[in-house]
C-alpha cells in the first residue's frame, strides 16, 4: 500500500497530501533550474500517484511557474512541465507534466510527514551545470554529469524501498 505523504509551504498557507510508492529522497538535482528555484544545492523530489493528490488548504495560493531552458541563448524555451509553489512565501510544492500524467513530483523540502528515510548513498545528478561553489553533502554518493540510470521507480525496486 501506498504511503501518503503530507506536506505545506512554508508560512503555511498550501497544505496537501498525495500517495508515494517512491518516498526515497535520493536523488539531488544541481541543474540551473532546481539550485535557482530550490536553492544553492538543488532539490531532490520524489514520486507519486497524480490523481491523489489532495489540496486540504490554499488552493488560491498556488502559482505556477514554467521553467525557461537554455537562457540567453539561441535555443532558449520554454518547458512544458509545471512547477507548483506557493504565492505567499515562495516555497516549491511540487513538479507535473502533462506527458506523465500519472506522476507528481512532490519536492521532498515540501514533506512535513512521515519522516522521510534517508537514503544508504545520494545520487547526484547534473553536475555538468552546477557551478563550483556548490558544494555536494558529505556521505556516500554516485555523482553524474548529467542523470543516473535508473528511474525513481527502478532505484526504489532496486533498493527494496518501493513500497507496493
Amino acid at each position: 500500500m501506498p504511503i501518503k505523504l503530507e506536506g505545506s509551504c512554508h508560512c503555511g498557507a498550501v497544505r496537501f497530501n498525495v500517495q508515494s510508492n517512491t518516498p526515497i529522497p535520493y536523488q539531488l538535482c544541481t541543474c540551473s533550474i532546481c539550485r535557482k528555484v530550490g536553492g544553492v544545492g538543488g532539490s531532490i523530489n520524489l514520486g507519486a500517484h497524480a490523481s491523489t493528490l489532495e489540496v486540504t488548504g490554499g488552493k488560491e495560493d498556488i502559482g505556477v511557474y514554467k521553467a525557461v531552458l537554455n537562457r540567453d541563448t539561441k535555443k532558449e524555451t520554454t518547458a512544458s512541465s509545471e512547477r507548483r509553489f506557493c504565492t505567499q512565501c515562495s516555497s516549491m510544492l511540487w513538479l507535473y507534466h502533462d506527458e506523465w500524467s500519472d506522476i507528481l513530483h512532490p519536492f521532498a523540502s515540501a514533506i512535513d510527514s512521515p519522516d522521510l528515510e534517508a537514503p544508504d548513498e545520494l545520487i547526484v545528478v547534473k553536475t555538468d551545470s552546477k557551478p563550483d561553489y556548490v558544494r555536494l553533502p558529505e556521505g556516500p554518493k554516485k555523482v553524474y554529469k548529467r542523470f543516473g540510470g535508473d528511474s525513481l521507480e527502478d532505484w526504489h525496486k532496486k533498493h527494496g524501498k518501493y513500497i507496493e
